[in-house]
This record gives structure tokens, C-alpha cells and sequence, in this order.
């Protein structure tokens, strides 16, 4: 292919597009360019896979850190396992990609995203999935694009299209659109208490954009003189679907419209039904059409498409769902909090069969995640983390570290949670894990909902509860029906995963998934409509059992306070070697972080300790001048004097001529190791050494000394 480069402006900035410059061999490649960031996006195809039941297609994200200048840190110096943003700029390129191949596809496709330059204002993510629409064409993959995205943001009143990082930062809105000819594909927002019409017009505005990027690939396109590519399914033999369709359709919509049947009941009673097909095939001679066209997952495949057919038919046709709720009925909500001991913060959620069980913890700022990516966040203070373990879903596997999927939605239920955070003047990292304890639908609300009460359980002051829903879609034709929380099947067999979190002001996170190639804008605000009646609904059923955030912190969690020393200070705090700061926190206990602004952190469960911490750090670091009177502790006697603490950290000598009026015989005379006495400070000397005296001591200093030390330990 000869390299081909196409410039357009685009909403004030420029997108460049460099078509075969890079990756010859790949099936297709181009290099996406905005200001400074470049991002290369490749897409290929290889051989198809025998014996699979699904589309095996691999959507990488890789990040180099030459991109910013940057040489990594660890001992091999190199890029290792992918930061969590790169699994979520993976699954931003995938999830509107997938539903664009034909779904009978086998082949193994591989879209791969590689940011190579990056100036820190353009994201590169929302150039990754117009890149992977174009390279995907160019290679003559099988899709049913094009298909572009942006990202829409919101300072002050103003829509933008694909803001800078400062913008989005200091904006109110971070909103990805992704979308078709046939309408949007794909949503993923984080909002600031957003009101819903106001999201719905952030979506509208984010689409017009979107249609200008696909015509300009159909233009590309055009100039290379590459046609679209027209899918045709490979021809099906019908025998095997009508011996299906006719013996079972009867059993399976029975089962299905047997409302009262919980769903391992249900699922047991369709197998059932699968188990008598396979009986009758089998008796079949081994010459049938029948049993021929069977072999493999053939006929799995062909019972689920029978199940898929009538289930939502029955939707469709009589607006009934497969547990009997109405289209827009919450499933039974039930919630438990302070579940379990010795934790911060725990809560339970159910919701229908779906069970999340969240817990929290306060740390201190040292436990915050330090972050080595390309973007300019350096450290985050609040973690969700999402796990989903096999017996969740009545299963039996190994386990293994999170994956996509629980990565994605641990950052779901984070970006919802994040915008009603307390914020500096509440010094505590917070970690959430949500535990998926039985999983039938929308665990990753389920993990919101949860999270959200273990937050209010461990007395974090948080601005508003946040609950969320998912809402899902059977479109047939013309015909459109949309689902509030959906379960499990509806998932499975319907056509759109929408999920909608926020507070009763506005959403905080919104994530579509189309299984189709678009739907209409109108379709989306009947959703966002209908999802604040649920949100509203389980947000009720949330606030019965725990109405606002505890008054008090746990009491299982550090206790934090801070204070502010002179940066200069530092290293007296810290000592040689971390000498000195390692016995304050052995002697009291406490954890003691200080920050390069002279921020000191100071962490106990028992106060106790953060207290006597501080004090020892405030002597350390108070400024003392000649003429200042303390009460101090003899620590140790020599012939010619007493030593003798006056502040934590803080120690000067009285030599024998200033013990007393007169002449002393020998110090023990005057006082002892242990003795509190009242001293002054005479001189500093030169060297910084405290010269002390019991001399010349006002009476009125005396009992301030006196006082304030009597007040410090009270």
C-alpha cells in the first residue's frame, strides 16, 4: 500500500491520518496524530480457529513510556504488565468494535493501539478507537463500520469536543461516544452529579461529531480505492433449527413464562429440555441429516437462538419479562450493613439474586497508589476493587488474578463513587473491595450500590449516596423494548447493556454495550429516564438501612492528624538514615508520613499515640530563643551538670552553677535522673547546644510552664 496522509480540522485542533507509513505487513495500519499525540493502531487478520463458539478477536493497548520521555523505573527497566488505565483503553477500543464483525465470525483478528507520542493534552485513547474502525477497513476485515469516537467534555456551560486532560480535570463531564452510521455503539461517562437532560444533550452533541469522523474515513477509504467489504453469513442448514424449533418450543416457552421459577430452577429445567434433544438425536440413524448437522456446539448453538427467539418474543409481544416483573420493575432489594468485624466498613447488597458484599478501609496517605503511566495523574486516593470468584455463578475454576472484565468494573463503580468524596480536608486513602457474592446481572451496580453503604458504614463523610441500574434493550424491527435491571439472561440474550449510576441531583457514571450496530439517540433517553426511576427506587431501599454516613470514623480505623513543619525541618525529622523517625514511630506506634511541602501525616488507631507523636515532632521542630522557660525531665547526670529534655527531641545541660542559688556541693544535691524541674534557656551556643538555667525564673513563667505542660497531657 502506498503511504497515504489525509489532515482535517477538527473542532479547532487538527487530527492527522498517515494510511500504510507504518506496519507494512500488517493487514492494515494508520498513525493517529492530534497536537503532539500519536498514536499507531494496527488491525490483522489470521486463520480461522476450528471447534470455537465465539469471535476470537484481541484488542491490545500498549504504552511506551518514550512517549513522554520517560525511562521506567524497576531493575529490567522496561514496560512491564499493563497499568489499569491501558486495560480500560483496551476495552474503550473493543467494546464498540465487537459488535461491528459478524458475530459467526472465527477468525482470529488482532487490533493492536500503541501510543508513541503523547504532549499530555490530547488523550490518545478516543484516537485508538477512530484508528482501529480505519484500520480494520483498510485490511478488508468483515465490518460493518466505519465507526469513530470522541470524548465530550463540560467547563462551565460549554460542550467540547475532545478535551484536554486539564479540561476534563477541571470540568464537569468526561463522556466517551462511540458510534455508526446506524447510530451509537457505545457510551462511557464520568459526571459530576450531571442532570439527566443534560447528559443526554452531552451524547447528542458527542454523535454529531462522531458522524463528521466517519465521513471522513469513507473519504479515505474512497481515495485508496478500498471498497467496503459485504458480509455474507455462510449458508445454514435449516433441518437441525425446525427439529428444534418443533419439539421444543412448546417446553421452553412454558418454562419461560413460569414466572414463579427462580433462575437455577430455570436454568436446571432448559437443560433438561437440551438433555431430551440430544437423547432423541442420538437414537437417530448415524446417515441422519439431523444427526450429521449436530456434531460439535451445533446443537447448543441452534437451542440457544430458540431460547433467545422466545424469550423475546414474549417481550416484545406481551411486555412481560422471563421472572414476570414489569419492563421498568426493580427486582426485590435488600441490604445489610456493619456485616462484619474488625473492618472499617462493610455492607451487603441484594438485589434479586445478584449479592455484592463491599468493604472498606481508611489508610494513610502513604498508602496511596503511586501510578507510572503516560498520564498526568501521579497517585490516586481512592481504590475500587472488584473481584468475581467461580461460586458466584455456582461454578468450579481455578482462580486467577483480575482480568479485563474485573478491572473494568471496579473502575465502573470508582468513577461513580469518585465525584462525592470528601476531599483534602478528609486526609484518609480509601479502598473499596466489592466481592461478587452470587452474580445474576449488573454486579457492577450491585458494587456502587454496596460500596456506597460501607462508606457510609465506616463514617466516611461523603456528599450524597450513590446508587446505580442497569437497563437493557430487545429491539426487533421497529419494535423497542427497554429493561430496568436487567438479570442475567436479559444480558446475555438482549441487545444493550446500559449502566446508569448517580445521586438523586445527577448521574456520576454512565457505560453503554450494543450487541447491535446502533441505536437511535431517542432510545437512549428513554433509558437514562427510565434508569432514574430505578436509581431513585434502590436508592430508597439503601437509605431504610443506613440513612446518612456514621458521625464518628470507625472505630477499627486510624486516627489521622496533621501539621505543618518548615521543609527545612525535614530532614531533622526524618534523621540519618530514617534514624530519628523510626524511633518516634517504635515509641509511640503511630505511622508518620511527611510530604516534601512539610506536611506531616500522623496515623494511630489509638490516638493516644498520633498524639504523643505529635508532640515529640512539635518539640523537634519548635523554634526556641534565649529567655524561653519550660517544664523539662532530668534524663542523665555528669559531675559538672544535669541534662535535662524541655521538649521531645529537644535537650540542654545545667551546669551545676545554675542549679541553684549559691554553692552546690554536687548535683545530686539538687536533683535526680527523673526529676522535673523548671529551666530557661540562657544561650544557644555556636554549635547550637542549649546552655540552661534554674536561675532568674519569673514565677509567673514557672506557672505558665507548669500549666501548659499539665494542659498538654490533660
Amino acid at each position: 500500500m502506498t503511504p497515504t496522509e489525509k489532515t482535517i480540522p477538527f473542532y479547532g485542533r487538527e487530527i492527522n491520518l498517515k494510511m500504510g507509513l507504518i506496519a507494512p505487513q500488517a493487514g492494515g495500519s494508520v498513525l493517529v496524530s492530534c497536537g503532539e499525540t500519536a498514536v499507531l493502531v494496527t488491525a490483522t487478520r489470521g486463520s480461522a480457529r476450528d471447534g470455537i463458539d465465539f469471535l476470537p478477536l484481541l484488542v491490545d493497548y500498549e504504552e511506551r513510556l518514550y512517549a513522554v520521555g520517560r525511562i521506567p523505573g524497576g531493575f529490567l527497566r522496561r514496560e512491564g504488565r499493563p497499568p489499569e488505565k491501558a486495560v480500560l483503553t483496551c476495552r474503550l477500543i473493543d467494546r464498540p468494535m465487537r459488535p461491528l464483525f459478524p458475530n459467526w465470525l472465527r477468525d482470529d483478528i488482532q487490533i493492536v493501539a500503541t501510543t508513541m507520542a503523547l504532549d499530555e493534552q490530547a488523550p490518545p485513547d478516543v484516537l485508538g478507537v477512530t484508528g482501529a474502525s480505519l484500520a480494520a477497513q483498510i485490511a478488508g476485515l468483515p465490518f460493518n463500520g466505519p465507526m469513530a469516537g470522541v470524548r465530550v467534555g463540560l467547563v462551565g456551560d460549554e460542550f467540547i469536543i475532545n478535551p484536554t486532560y486539564a479540561e476534563v480535570e477541571n470540568g464537569d463531564l468526561d463522556l466517551v461516544v462511540a458510534g455508526t452510521p446506524e447510530g451509537i455503539v457505545m457510551v462511557e461517562a464520568g459526571a459530576n452529579q450531571l442532570p439527566e437532560q443534560d447528559m443526554i444533550e452531552a451524547i447528542e452533541f458527542g454523535y454529531e461529531a462522531v458522524t463528521e469522523l466517519i465521513n471522513v474515513q469513507n473519504e479515505v477509504l474512497k481515495d485508496l480505492g478500498i471498497e467496503k467489504v459485504e458480509i455474507v453469513p455462510p449458508e445454514v442448514d435449516p433441518t437441525l433449527a425446525d427439529f428444534i424449533q418443533d419439539r421444543a418450543s412448546e417446553k421452553v416457552t412454558k418454562i419461560i413464562s413460569s414466572f414463579e421459577k427462580v433462575k437455577p430452577v430455570r436454568d436446571d429445567a432448559l437443560d433438561a429440555v437440551k438433555a431430551e434433544l440430544e437423547a432423541e438425536i442420538a437414537e437417530l440413524p448415524e446417515d441422519d441429516s439431523i444427526r450429521l448437522a449436530a456434531t460439535g456446539k451445533a446443537l447448543g448453538n441452534a437451542y440457544k437462538s430458540l431460547t433467545k427467539k422466545l424469550m423475546r418474543k414474549q417481550i416484545i409481544e406481551e411486555s412481560v419479562r422471563i421472572d414476570g416483573r414489569k419492563l421498568d420493575e426493580v427486582r426485590p432489594v435488600d441490604t445489610m450493613v456493619s456485616l462484619l468485624p474488625r473492618v472499617h466498613g462493610s455492607a451487603l447488597f441484594n438485589r434479586g439474586l445478584t449479592q455484592v458484599l463491599s468493604i472498606a478501609t481508611l489508610g494513610t496517605p502513604s498508602d496511596a497508589q503511586d501510578l507510572d503511566d503516560l498520564h498526568p495523574d501521579e497517585s490516586k486516593r481512592y481504590l475500587h476493587h472488584y473481584n468475581f470468584p467461580p461460586y458466584s455463578v455456582g461454578e468450579a475454576r481455578p482462580m486467577r488474578s483480575p482480568g479485563r472484565r474485573e478491572i473494568g468494573h471496579g473502575a465502573l463503580a470508582e468513577r461513580a463513587i469518585l465525584p462525592i468524596l470528601p476531599g483534602g480536608e478528609f486526609p484518609y486513602v480509601l479502598r473499596v473491595v466489592s466481592e461478587v457474592t452470587s452474580s445474576n446481572g449488573s454486579t457492577s451496580m450491585g458494587s456502587v450500590c454496596a460500596s456506597t453503604l460501607a462508606l457510609m458504614d465506616a463514617g466516611v463523610p461523603i456528599a450524597k449516596p450513590v446508587s446505580g441500574v442497569a437497563m437493557g434493550l430487545i429491539k426487533e424491527g421497529e419494535e423497542v423494548r427497554v429493561l430496568t435491571d436487567i438479570q442475567g439472561i436479559e444480558d446475555f440474550l438482549g441487545d444493550m447493556d446500559f449502566k446508569v449510576a448517580g445521586t438523586d441531583a445527577g448521574i456520576t457514571a454512565l457505560q453503554m454495550d450494543m450487541k447491535i450496530t446502533g441505536i437511535a439517540i431517542d432510545t437512549i433517553k428513554d433509558a437514562i429516564i427510565q434508569a432514574k426511576a430505578g436509581r431513585l427506587h434502590i436508592l430508597e431501599k439503601m437509605l431504610a438501612v443506613l440513612p446518612e454516613p456514621r458521625p464518628e470514623i470507625s472505630p477499627n480505623a486510624p486516627r489521622i492528624l496533621t501539621m505543618q513543619i518548615n521543609p527545612d525541618q525535614i530532614g531533622l525529622v526524618i534523621g540519618p538514615g530514617g534514624k530519628t523517625i523510626k524511633g518516634i514511630v517504635e515509641e509511640t506506634g503511630a505511622k508518620v508520613d511527611i510530604n516534601d511541602d512539610g506536611t506531616v501525616t500522623i496515623a494511630s488507631v489509638e490516638s493516644a499515640g498520633a498524639k504523643q507523636a505529635m508532640r515529640i515532632i512539635e518539640g523537634m521542630t519548635k523554634q526556641v530563643s534565649p529567655g524561653d522557660v519550660f517544664m523539662g525531665k532530668v534524663t542523665r547526670i555528669i559531675p559538672i551538670g544535669a541534662f535535662v529534655e524541655f521538649l521531645p527531641g529537644k535537650e540542654g545541660m545545667v551546669h551545676i552553677s545554675q542549679l541553684a542559688e549559691g554553692r552546690v556541693g554536687k548535683v545530686e544535691d539538687e536533683v535526680n535522673v527523673g526529676d522535673e524541674v523548671i529551666i530557661k534557656i540562657r544561650e544557644i551556643d555556636q554549635r547550637g547546644r542549649y546552655n540552661l538555667t534554674r536561675l532568674g525564673i519569673h514565677p509567673e513563667q514557672a506557672a505558665a510552664a507548669r500549666g501548659g505542660d499539665k494542659e498538654e497531657e490533660s
